[in-house]
């Protein structure tokens, strides 16, 4: 039935037409923002859940840049170390070339004392953001290395963080404020290595003194002269090789540790990645779905406005009839 003063047609248009425009408005949005909630009142649950989720990727974001910088120290500390091996063999071949008849052994020490200053050179300039793991100075050395590797979320939503720890001591090469704290300072009882039983004096050496060349106490310093004897040299390299042996096992342990951070640094990376893809399910957009809906939203748009307009020409058409009689 038609009506003058109501036009029940076009109101039903009109609300079907205002669904469809609404609807249409929130597609358009979401393909333009890019989220699907965008808002906690778009969707409170899973809102909340992205928010949660975005919080922990941030949090491991921060491990990373924390995973490189330990990484760094470890680089460079590694990295010395390698050197300090590499000299260590380098004076162990030299004392050992000492005990061939007729060597001069004064410019084979001379080659040892430039190969010990270079040790000295390497551990100084093994720092890296204000720590160096081989060269001490202070009273009380802090020995206790710590990296943050990961954190893990509670049943209660509480945070908890995980390190991977490293004790330094490993790698003390030198301690000017405790020499006995140092690898290469530190006094060695030569007669440990002496199977036969028999003595040479002095039996404890160490490579480098720990203050500007002052002697340690009840040590000698591995140096030779043409006076230095066959035992004595003995006792030298069998030092030697056991602070080779030590520096070897220190700079595997590094080794170790970089392997670690390495390896918690991809499984970072990759965690990262899987709670960035699950945050984007659970808010972003998805394209080919919007873009079929905004093309039906709008096809129903305007279908909406051509009913809209059949229903207001039927009126104008009674009000015509009316008008002829």
């Amino acid at each position: 039935m038609s009506n003058v003063t109501t036009n029940p047609a076009a109101l039903a248009a009109l609300t079907v037409l205002r669904g469809v425009t609404k609807d249409l408005g929130v597609v358009q949005e979401q393909v333009s923002s890019g989220y699907r909630v965008e808002n906690a009142s778009d969707d409170p649950t899973y809102w909340s859940m992205s928010k949660t989720m975005q919080s922990d990727q941030n949090s491991l974001s921060t491990i990373t840049d924390a995973l490189g910088l330990g990484a760094s120290k470890v680089d460079t500390a590694s990295t010395a170390m390698d050197t300090v091996v590499n000299l260590l063999t380098q004076i162990q071949a030299k004392l050992v070339s000492a005990k061939e008849p007729g060597t001069d052994k004064s410019a084979v020490n001379g080659d040892i004392q430039q190969l010990k200053n270079q040790l000295q050179s390497v551990t100084q300039s093994a720092s890296f953001s204000g720590e160096n793991w081989l060269y001490n100075t202070n009273s009380q050395p802090d020995t206790k290395q710590s990296v943050i590797s990961n954190f893990t979320r509670g049943p209660g939503g509480q945070v908890n963080l995980e390190t991977v720890n490293y004790d330094s001591t490993q790698t003390l090469m030198i301690d000017s404020a405790d020499a006995s704290r140092g690898l290469l300072t530190k006094n060695v009882d030569a007669s440990t290595f002496d199977a036969s039983g028999g003595t040479s004096t002095p039996r404890d050496y160490y490579l480098l003194a720990a203050d500007a060349g002052t002697p340690q106490a009840g040590g000698t310093e591995i140096s030779i002269s043409d006076s230095t004897t066959d035992a004595q040299l003995t006792d030298m390299i069998n030092v030697t090789n056991s602070l080779l042996k030590s520096a070897t096992s220190a700079d595997s342990t590094l080794g170790v540790m970089k392997s670690r951070i390495n390896d918690q640094s991809d499984y970072i990376s990759k965690l990262s990645d899987a709670i960035k893809t699950s945050v984007g399910n659970l808010v972003d957009t998805n394209m080919e779905e919007a873009s079929a809906r905004q093309s039906a939203l709008q096809t129903a748009q305007q279908m909406g406005i051509q009913s809209l307009s059949i229903a207001n020409t039927m009126a104008s058409k009674v009000l015509i009839l009316l008008q002829a009689k």
